[in-house]
């Protein structure tokens, strides 16, 4: 199996392009195992030169009551009382560790998103 590092742009491409072409390999197959160490060298290029930052906290509980039909009567088992949890949503009162924990516990948000300065706002 010949296979070199992904440096350029152009080899990026060339590497979908070969993925593309092995999707249907069987598993543990030699093209298997080279669709395999593909896909791991074409995330590692993609983790570095095309990052996604994770979103602002706030952001990622709105979005999260959005998705899921949520008031802010459902976020109260996760904040507290409905008070506190406008103050978080209005960039006044940063997320506790304990709040960060049951968001990311009952909606999923990744905690290190939670865990991130606000925009605009107080730090969590």
């Amino acid at each position: 199996m010949n296979i070199k590092p992904i440096k350029t742009k152009a080899d990026h491409r060339a590497a979908l392009k070969e993925i593309e072409a092995l999707m249907m390999a069987k598993l543990n197959s030699p093209e298997g195992e080279r669709l395999d160490v593909l896909v791991t060298l074409v995330e590692a290029y993609e983790r570095k030169h095309y990052a996604i930052d994770l979103p602002d906290p706030v952001e990622a509980i709105k979005f999260a009551m959005e998705q899921r039909g949520l008031s802010v009567k459902d976020l109260v088992p996760m904040i507290g009382a409905p008070n506190r949890i406008y103050e978080v949503l209005n960039r006044k009162r940063p997320l506790s560790l304990k709040m960060i924990w049951r968001l990311h516990k009952n909606l999923g948000i990744p905690a290190e998103s939670l865990i991130r300065p606000t925009e605009g706002g107080l730090a969590a």
